[in-house]
């Protein structure tokens, strides 16, 4: 398994902006981000194949959410742009081997999971 640390996160008024960052060391093809709201399913929010830098996201989120990653400091961020009341949840990064393009939205694919990070919007 590939360590994570994640950071970021926090309260944030609706419209705000908040960054999310996840370092993977070590072996790793896909890097993603999933969430979990109370009562409701994890579900995924956006992935990014690291060979190819090609990104997945899940329904409209692009519009407001972008990838990017730092090779040098194996970190992908996750910013997130005109946030709503209803993405607050957990947000986790999560890493695969698994290589396929696009990047995988299942996330029994992913093997290594990050702690979880608190974002909270307020309306």
């Amino acid at each position: 398994q590939v360590p994570l640390v994640e950071s970021g996160g926090g309260l944030v008024q609706a419209g705000g902006s908040l960054r999310l960052s996840c370092t993977a060391s070590g072996r790793t093809n896909t890097m993603g981000w999933f969430r979990q709201a109370p009562g409701k399913e994890r579900e995924f929010v956006a992935a990014m194949h690291l060979i190819t830098g090609g990104t997945s996201y899940a329904g409209s989120m692009n519009e407001r959410f972008s990838l990017f990653r730092d090779n040098a400091k194996e970190t992908l961020y996750l910013e997130m742009n005109n946030l709503k009341p209803e993405d607050t949840a957990v947000y986790r990064c999560a890493t695969s081997i698994t290589a396929v393009y696009p990047p995988t939205r299942d996330p029994h694919d992913y093997d290594t999971w990050g702690q979880g990070a608190q974002v909270t919007v307020s309306s």
